[in-house]
């Protein structure tokens, strides 16, 4: 007759108890039935694991081996039924992966590649969102786990994997468009497109007014990446880019400058605290690795 873990349990339970009363307790049967399958795993054995008398339950030598062994093989059931719990839960899954503008920077190609082979049941679905959204996405639960530009609001776990220097975007032939950098103090009177006014310290940010002794002149406001640029295209006004943005978002109608006098911008993995799948940590780590390295 094969021993089931099932029986391991009942006998490790009665063996840390030293008590079928207590053990019974703990697993949620009646004292009987432990007592009959106990006897019944004696015999399946063959060998007695425990002395009994009116007060006491003592392990016999037999049961002293088992012990350990025991409590081994059930320590690895266990994580087996977790290892297999978690390939199921993860079949079909999908993980959502919110941003604001252009990801590049060879992100999505490392990252898929280390997530196909840490979890290959995962699939990466990319989602573009807003900027009138600043937490990109994770805030209404769109997406599970974000790489989105700082300040993000406060509640969400996040890790900074790239600092870059803020640049500047302007129209093509535009009276700055010589110089190879461009002090702050010198787009003071210059036209501006904001993020829309729900991004908060987000727009603040992207405007320079963290550093302005006047705030930026508004003119516009554009709702992503592409709309900005697509002002700026127009002659509308300038915004302000990362340093890797402005490789990404090449275009004919306009020219990048590196601005001084600015604190550098701070890209980063952004996920709610709270959640601890090991998907979302595989993804945060592997970009961590990719966009660190880089």
């Amino acid at each position: 007759m094969d021993v089931h873990v099932r029986d391991l349990r009942y006998f490790v339970a009665v063996a840390e108890e030293l008590s079928f009363t207590r053990a019974a307790g703990r697993l949620f049967i009646a004292q009987p039935s432990l007592s009959k399958q106990i006897r019944r795993l004696e015999t399946s054995l063959r060998v007695a694991l425990f002395e009994r008398d009116h007060r006491t339950v003592t392990l016999t030598a037999a049961g002293a081996a088992l012990l350990p062994e025991a409590q081994r093989i059930i320590r690895q059931w266990e994580t087996a039924q977790h290892a297999l719990a978690e390939v199921a839960a993860a079949q079909r899954a999908t993980l959502t992966v919110g941003f604001h503008t252009r990801i590049g920077r060879g992100l999505i190609p490392n990252v898929t590649a280390k997530m196909a082979t840490a979890l290959p049941e995962w699939k990466l679905l990319f989602k573009q969102v807003a900027w009138s959204d600043p937490t990109a996405g994770l805030g209404g639960g769109e997406v599970d786990v974000a790489v989105a530009w700082l300040p993000v609001p406060p509640g969400f776990a996040r890790k900074v994997v790239a600092t870059e220097d803020r640049w500047v975007a302007l129209p093509a032939g535009h009276r700055l468009a010589a110089r190879e950098a461009v002090p702050l103090g010198e787009l003071a009177e210059e036209a501006f497109i904001a993020l829309p006014r729900a991004a908060g310290p987000l727009r603040e940010f992207w405007l320079g007014n963290d550093r302005r002794e006047v705030p930026a002149r508004v003119v516009a406001e554009a709702e992503t990446a592409e709309e900005s640029l697509e002002a700026v295209g127009a002659g509308l006004g300038a915004v302000l880019v990362s340093e890797g943005n402005a490789q990404i978002y090449q275009r004919d109608d306009i020219v990048y400058r590196r601005v001084t006098g600015l604190p550098p911008s701070e890209l980063a993995v952004v996920w709610r605290a709270e959640d601890g799948r090991r998907a979302v940590r595989v993804f945060v780590e592997a970009c961590e690795r990719c966009l660190c390295a880089g």
